[in-house]
């Protein structure tokens, strides 16, 4: 005879913690260009470009799962970072795998200005093709000189999201597969793609052997990506607003910047309907819009009126920002388990069995924080009762 028992699991939906890394490529032209930035006791920093040659560029090409280096850019060529310089002087000698293990003068130590802030250009070793924008496209990757195209066997949001974020094109939309973009030509590189999400390049994903798969060009793998981002906030929903245009990113002027405009972006951005319009000061680069008016009805900040591309008085200096939030919803959930009679679920090794079985099943269906409730006698399953009674 089976007894019924049911337990109440309690799941709270919200943000999770941003995944953190300890170098990043900014203002450049995708992934694999930029001013150098470094994480040191949770605070990004730029590198001042005293003795900032070849072979420190390498390191960061390396590091950053591009291509060989290009060539290292001195003076703020991407522009000039704030806060911070965390390292100077510094001495790689080409062959380590971090920037972090190079010699330098130590961590905050310079006689720098921003002006001097370090940067690289690498090799890239990926690209999209055949998109309305540099942002979205087939996805082609380099190899062995060549490129080629990957398989969509398997493609799903996490591996294009990994793709937009190799490329510097902030957040992925959709993941396309059946050559949406166009079927390309050449060898196909790679299919059955497993990113974890947590890559910085496709090519550290696991995947079949290059070129070694059973894959047509009208099988092509594509993504979108979003041309909007947040940065130096405390998570990819909180922080300056920056546009991308004409292949480059820029700022939004403050000038205009209200409620209808900052909702219109946290939903762009799938942060959550509840926003906060922020200002930065920074320090000079490209403003690409001035004057944003959203009417709160528009699908992209992009789509809202605005003065044009690039014209811009910003004379106040202020950069738009936001604050995005997600509405935390709690969701009772009552499960119901069947248990032979005579056994005791409540019983620990049983108990922690069926809770972990439980969780793992809830775990497969999304992101969710769950906790089982403890009724007042100290159990967590409890027996079914019906209008007759306990069955």
């Amino acid at each position: 005879m089976l007894s019924t028992f049911w337990l109440l699991l309690i799941l709270v939906l919200g943000n999770g913690p941003p995944v953190k890394a300890f170098l990043r490529l900014m203002n450049g032209i995708g992934f694999c260009s930029g001013r150098v930035e470094v994480l040191y006791n949770g605070t990004w920093g730029t590198v001042c470009d005293d003795l900032w040659d070849q072979s420190h560029a390498a390191v960061v090409c390396r590091e950053m799962g591009c291509g060989d280096v290009i060539e290292a850019m001195p003076e703020a060529y991407f522009g000039e970072g704030s806060g911070q310089i965390w390292m100077d002087e510094v001495k790689c000698n080409g062959m380590e795998s971090s920037l972090m293990d190079c010699e330098t003068l130590g961590w905050g130590i310079h006689d720098c200005e921003h002006s001097e802030d370090a940067g690289v250009i690498c090799k890239e070793f990926i690209r999209l093709i055949n998109g309305p924008d540099s942002c979205s496209g087939r996805v082609e990757v380099l190899h062995d000189g060549q490129w080629g195209t990957v398989c969509d066997d398997g493609w799903d949001q996490t591996d294009a999201a990994v793709v937009c974020k190799e490329l510097n094109c902030g957040n992925v939309i959709e993941a396309k597969s059946a050559a949406f973009f166009g079927p390309g030509a050449g060898p196909v590189w790679m299919g059955d793609v497993q990113c974890t999400g947590t890559e910085a390049s496709l090519a550290s994903c696991k995947s079949t052997t290059w070129g070694i798969q059973n894959c047509e060009h009208l099988k092509d793998a594509g993504v979108t990506c979003n041309n909007v981002k947040l940065v130096n906030g405390s998570s990819e929903c909180d922080g300056r607003v920056q546009i991308r245009y004409n292949r480059q990113w820029g700022a939004v002027c403050y000038s205009g910047w209200d409620l209808a405009d900052v909702t219109v972006l946290c939903q762009e951005l799938y942060c959550g309907d509840i926003a906060e319009p922020k200002a930065y000061v920074q320090p000079s680069e490209q403003i690409w819009m001035d004057q944003v008016a959203c009417t709160g009805n528009e699908l992209t900040v992009q789509d809202c009126p605005f003065i044009g591309w690039g014209v811009s008085s910003c004379l106040d200096g202020l950069h738009a920002g936001v604050f995005c939030q997600k509405t935390i919803r709690k969701v009772l959930v009552r499960v119901v388990v069947k248990a032979e009679s005579g056994v005791n679920v409540n019983d620990p090794d049983i108990k922690n069995k069926l809770l972990d079985m439980v969780g793992k099943v809830i775990g497969s269906k999304g992101k969710y924080t769950q906790y089982w409730r403890i009724q007042p006698d100290g159990q967590v399953f409890h027996k079914q009762r019906t209008a007759t009674g306990l069955f």
